[in-house]
């Protein structure tokens, strides 16, 4: 995959995200989003894997490049858009949202967009939630990955008080990457962590809209 620097580059979550999107058997020709695509990992994943339709979108000038890139080099039709969940909301609805979202909590005195989300790292996770709904066609699923860190039990709440079935389909216990290494100081400090405890559990939870909200 084409990276520019500062655009996130796929991870141990990304793999989680792109195996949970193989096993949830999309319908062919699905209209699918991916959200805060960064360098459109997932999004050619799912052109590659039979999708219809595929939008990437993400806020970083950087990231909508090195997706375009990613796209074109492999010629798959995947629209990358750059804006937020308004944009996604002008796109919709889609039968599948895939989202790997910013998610690593981080001290007020710091921060970058591009993977911090506040202090419970639920800056774009609780927006997201409540969105849903709204984008996704009835019967349409969604899969998004984040920490234990952020609140699994938080996001399961919200997504089935917006009248959505949400569980957890995917968890694996990784080391800690590049970023939540720099947040480790943080971390150890909010979530009363031990010395030398260095790993987190990431998990994907899919959300199915079963009726119109």
């Amino acid at each position: 995959m084409w990276r520019l620097p500062g655009v996130y580059r796929p991870q141990e979550d990304s793999h989680l995200l792109a195996g949970a999107l193989d096993r949830a058997a999309a319908p062919p020709g699905a209209k699918v989003l991916d959200f805060c695509t960064g360098t459109g990992f997932i999004a050619v994943s799912a052109a590659m894997s039979g999708a219809g339709s595929v939008t990437a979108l993400d806020i970083a000038p950087r990231a909508v490049l090195a997706a375009r890139l990613n796209a074109r080099s492999r010629k798959l039709p995947i629209r990358v858009v750059r804006g937020g969940l308004d944009e996604a909301g002008r796109h919709g609805p889609f039968d599948v949202v895939l989202s790997n979202p910013p998610y690593v909590p981080h001290d007020a005195d710091s921060g970058d967009a591009r993977w911090d989300a506040g202090a419970d790292g639920r800056a774009v996770l609780d927006p997201l939630c409540a969105g849903l709904p709204n984008l996704l066609s009835p019967g349409g699923f969604a899969l998004v990955v984040h920490s234990e860190f952020s609140g699994v039990d938080e996001t399961l709440v919200r997504l089935r008080d917006g009248g959505l079935k949400a569980s957890v389909v995917a968890r694996r216990r990784v080391p800690f990457g590049p970023v939540m290494r720099s947040r480790a100081g943080y971390l150890r400090t909010r979530y009363e962590l031990p010395a030398g405890v260095d790993t987190e559990e990431v998990v994907v939870i899919r959300a199915d809209r079963t009726h119109c909200p």
